[in-house]
């Protein structure tokens, strides 16, 4: 029996198969737009892998810690990216059960 002959790999394929995501999706992650009664959002995960800041969740008013997954969220009309706010992501889900006389952040 003769080794089998190495083949070479598309490079814009993964190991899967599948086409990898462009490198600017990779660099900013990825963001999806959720609609709710409150509008509609812009929405990033985040894996909490970088070093870095402190954040105060909108929901819970308690800090969310570096290295803790959570959610990124802002308004999606123009301009909205200046009320970029950090969730918990239960927080994030749990939005529309808060009581009254919260705010939306």
């Amino acid at each position: 029996m003769s080794p089998r002959r190495a083949r070479r790999m598309d490079p814009s394929l993964g190991k899967d198969g599948r086409p990898l995501r462009p490198a600017e999706d990779a660099l900013r992650g990825s963001e999806r737009l959720e609609s709710a009664p409150d509008g509609d959002w812009k929405v990033r995960q985040v894996s909490g892998a970088a070093p870095g800041k402190l954040y105060r969740c909108p929901g819970c008013d308690h800090e969310i810690r570096p290295g803790l997954p959570h959610v990124v969220s802002w308004p999606a009309w123009q301009g909205g990216e200046s009320e970029r706010r950090h969730w918990h992501t239960a927080c994030w889900r749990k939005r529309m059960d808060r009581g009254p006389g919260r705010f939306r952040y």
